[in-house]
């Protein structure tokens, strides 16, 4: 059984908090004036936030030769795909009342919510074969499939971007974050950092224990 440390322990809690924190508002009247869009918002940025940080902990690993980060990649991710989730069925449910001619009707227009679908349809089956079960059945497909979280990434900015209209500078911001992570998953890009980190030539048998966590 695998321990869990504290590091672990802490990365649950803060991915628990935005939750916690909606349910206690929702219980004590501290909505806005819009709850239901209070409760999209919120958990929509969530969904973000922790889906970046998912995103970058490879990354991290590379830059700082840390194993950990790796470790954490996993459970961000299912807390971003069940913020997401959380995000949808609101809109849907709370909002539209499940009333799906309605919602055609209102949103047949609005791009951005096609483009929010598509990263969710993406994420749902990345979290269903997040599992070590799941990656021995697929093998080497297993890493191909997952890298499909950075198309998730990017639409989820572009969803973001296109749902505020007017100021966009937090949404490219966060798409600056997701660039910069793939391209430290480059090859070239991430043995030229681990020669930086380690200050000297890394030897083949360095690169294929690097490319391995990736």
């Amino acid at each position: 059984m695998r321990k869990f440390t504290v590091p672990q322990a802490v990365i649950h809690a803060a991915a628990l908090l935005p939750m916690a924190w909606l349910l206690l508002d929702a219980a004590t009247g501290r909505l806005t004036v819009n709850p239901i869009q209070d409760i999209e918002q919120r958990t929509g940025k969530a969904a973000l936030i922790l889906l970046v940080l998912s995103l970058s902990c490879t990354p991290l690993s590379t830059i700082t030769g840390w194993a950990h980060p790796v470790r954490w990649r996993r459970p961000l991710g299912l807390y971003a795909f069940g913020y997401a989730a959380v995000h949808f069925l609101t809109f849907i449910a709370l909002d539209y009342g499940l009333n799906f001619r309605l919602l055609w009707a209102d949103v047949a227009g609005k791009r951005y919510i096609f483009v929010g679908l598509a990263a969710l349809l993406i994420l749902i089956p990345l979290a269903l074969t997040s599992t070590r079960g799941w990656q021995r059945r697929l093998g080497k497909a297993w890493r191909k499939v997952h890298r499909l979280v950075y198309v998730a990434g990017g639409l989820v900015v572009v969803h973001y971007a296109w749902a505020v209209k007017s100021d966009i500078r937090e949404p490219l911001i966060w798409g600056g974050v997701i660039g910069l992570g793939l391209l430290v998953r480059i090859g070239a890009v991430r043995r030229l950092l681990i020669r930086w980190r380690t200050g000297k030539n890394t030897n083949p048998a360095g690169q294929v224990k690097e490319a391995a966590r990736t």
